[in-house]
């Protein structure tokens, strides 16, 4: 005799009809040291996502049930600091393993939403200064308003048959420019081009270009490594120093130019869905840009919380791509050549 078998949604007997929320998790019945370890952040800053991000995260649905937002938010911030959407997480705050992804989906988007709130580049002739100052307290190199730089991070292969994503390794990714300031702030984030291109076509193409390029800001520039073109506000190192001059000022520009690299460094090991050891993110190029926008908001919101940038555990350096790769780089601008010289000539000789 056949026994009927009823498949139960696990959902429903933890929510019940109606639009009611999840309370099976409190944050006052765990540690501190609890959250730490589960999801990446203290107490106080978990609230205060909640109390940001609450209104976005409550509006009605066509569902017969709603998760809470201060729920929906621990389950994403579970997956961007673990990478996956382990049963042991979504089984933590009493959710399955699919509701995980649509929370994860819910808070991606309310902190895309957000990103001009907490990613912005300073536009007052003040802050331009205080930057300048405290790059220049850093190592010497003087008219530095930020360091560029560009981070892959690896996506799944898109449905359609599109080359542009694969990079020089083979893998599909997405190149991401970003600059930061000196506490490793991110002031510009750019996280939609394909992993194709190079980093200097990213920056070719990118807003942050076109704003530059128009001479808005004289005297000031950024810091970008050898895979930039020289520009009048760009930067770089050059590629063989012959004179002392040449080498202070190299070494002036790679100890600058280390912020960027230990902000992405501590962006991989805050965010492990980024770094790729629990794989590449599962989405289109398009959810994946987003995702990789939401850490770099999460990661601005941090700093403004007292958690320092370089106060997660380190993974080890950075790869660098070859040194060949690079010898094409030297600038083609006589302008841009002439302001560097004599950057060299006023402030390393």
């Amino acid at each position: 005799m056949a026994i009927p078998i009823t498949v139960l949604d696990c959902d429903l007997l933890l929510y019940g009809r109606g639009h009611r929320t999840l309370d099976r998790f409190k944050l006052d019945d765990v540690t501190d040291e609890y959250l730490m370890s589960m999801y990446g952040f203290p107490r106080h800053f978990i609230y205060y996502l909640v109390e940001l991000l609450g209104a976005s995260l409550s509006r009605p649905t066509q569902r017969s049930r709603a998760i809470s937002p201060e729920t929906q938010i621990l389950a994403a911030l579970g997956f961007y600091t673990s990478g996956s959407f382990q049963t042991r997480m979504g089984d933590a705050i009493g959710i399955s393993q699919a509701s995980m992804s649509r929370c994860v989906a819910n808070v991606t988007e309310a902190l895309v939403e957000r990103a001009s709130q907490f990613i912005r580049f300073p536009a007052d002739e003040a802050s331009m200064q205080a930057l300048k100052d405290e790059f220049y307290g850093l190592a010497g190199m003087p008219g530095v308003i930020g360091v560029v730089d560009c981070i892959h991070v690896a996506i799944k292969a898109p449905n359609a048959e599109d080359l542009s994503y694969v990079n020089r390794k083979g893998l599909h990714s997405l190149n991401c420019l970003m600059v930061c300031d000196i506490r490793g702030a991110l002031m510009t984030v750019e996280t939609n081009w394909p992993g194709s291109l190079q980093d200097y076509a990213v920056l070719q193409q990118s807003s942050l270009s076109s704003q530059f390029e128009a001479g808005m800001h004289k005297d000031s520039w950024f810091l970008g490594d050898s895979s930039f073109f020289l520009r009048t506000w760009l930067m770089t190192p050059l590629h063989i120093p012959e004179t002392p001059a040449e080498y202070r000022y190299n070494m002036a520009h790679s100890a600058t130019h280390s912020v960027i690299e230990k902000t992405f460094r501590t962006l991989y090991s805050r965010f492990r869905c980024l770094d790729g050891s629990k794989g590449a993110l599962q989405y289109s190029p398009e959810k994946s840009s987003h995702i990789i926008l939401a850490c770099c908001v999460l990661h601005n919101i941090s700093l403004e919380h007292g958690m320092d940038v370089w106060s997660s555990p380190m993974t080890g350096p950075m790869e660098q791509p070859p040194e060949e790769e690079y010898e094409h780089m030297e600038s083609l601008d006589l302008e841009a050549d002439r302001i560097r010289q004599e950057l060299m000539l006023t402030h390393f000789s």
